[in-house]
């Protein structure tokens, strides 16, 4: 009989970076390894037969899409039947169709958890920034400008952190904002249990939690019931003069809405790490002083990726020995 084959969709350079010599002894006995090694969609498609034929595991990195598109639903219906696993690189599967692709018995996975801690930083500085103004504070003395038009802004102490989505990474933030004095509430459909082994307190609706919070920080997927889902109305609810913190994705926030609060006023600034057409930002957010941006940084360390790539390996792994998968996707559970 002969191996299983795994297909590492991937830029060889940026998508397996720690692990490749992880990535040949996790499979030196249990499947050959090939590399993706082509430049488009369609290639891909026509090289199968000759580079990719029986591959039934698909490691899939992000950056893979510069050549071969997003796991769409044309992508994955395109797949031969021999692919029976995508084992994605993120926490967030957004570029994956997961219905098309359980529409087609094709188990996915990803990286929730190895990403949590990494992520959960962005959110911290992304929020000491935003009420502080230190990004404002930096341009000031990389100009020359030392404190020049800079107004007093606000400490952390004693404010309210709202998080929407208590999960791995809302957890990871909400005990670094302990540190700085911070009160913590959350909203999930539901309530946590057991109870998170840190002070915090559960909202029953998201707009009692608006109206509570000093800083919104949203922690939740992108899917089509989240999408735009964070906009007019949901600004209107927060405290005036509050603060919002997205390390999800850019699609679950209205950004005319975002810019319209904060050049009204009624928000104070707002730490952004994700855009919805990334690495495209929208310019009226770039010349908005208010809003502290970062290029999507939440697990750009060489810590977190290695974290993450092991547990991609780990999840093929499990699955070709048929112990299952570590961290199959919630849709497929």
């Amino acid at each position: 009989m002969s191996r299983p084959r795994v297909l590492i969709c991937a830029n060889p350079t940026t998508g397996l970076v720690w692990t490749k010599e992880d990535c040949a002894d996790k499979f030196k006995d249990i499947a050959d390894v090939v590399q993706l090694d082509s430049s488009s969609r369609d290639a891909f498609f026509n090289d199968w037969d000759a580079k990719y034929k029986g591959v039934t595991a698909i490691y899939r990195h992000n950056d893979s899409a510069s050549a071969v598109g997003f796991f769409d639903k044309e992508f994955i219906d395109r797949l031969p039947g021999s692919v029976k696993l995508i084992a994605h690189n993120g926490a967030g599967y957004d570029q994956i169709d997961v219905a098309a692709a359980t529409a087609r018995g094709i188990e996915v996975s990803h990286t929730p958890k190895a990403v949590d801690e990494a992520t959960a930083t962005v959110a911290a500085y992304l929020t000491l920034s935003a009420l502080r103004q230190f990004h404002r504070a930096e341009t000031n003395v990389r100009s020359g400008k030392w404190k020049s038009g800079l107004m007093p802004a606000l400490d952390p102490d004693q404010k309210t952190v709202g998080i929407v989505g208590m999960g791995g990474i809302g957890s990871a933030y909400a005990r670094r904002m302990l540190g700085f004095d911070m009160k913590i509430i959350y909203y999930n459909r539901r309530e946590i249990s057991p109870k998170p082994d840190f002070e915090c307190t559960y909202c029953s609706s998201l707009d009692d939690l608006l109206a509570q919070s000093d800083v919104v920080s949203l922690n939740l997927p992108l899917n089509d019931k989240t999408k735009s889902s964070f906009g007019r109305e949901q600004f209107a609810k927060m405290k005036k003069g509050s603060v919002l913190i997205n390390t999800a994705r850019g699609g679950v926030v209205d950004e005319d809405a975002l810019i319209e609060a904060l050049d009204s006023g009624h928000l104070f600034s707002a730490g952004l790490d994700v855009f919805p057409d990334e690495p495209n930002v929208n310019p009226r957010l770039v010349a908005n002083d208010k809003i502290t941006l970062l290029p999507h940084m939440g697990t750009e360390t060489k810590d977190t990726q290695r974290k993450m790539e092991l547990l991609v390996l780990d999840n093929i792994a499990s699955w070709i020995q048929g112990k299952g998968l570590l961290t199959q996707v919630a849709e497929q559970k």
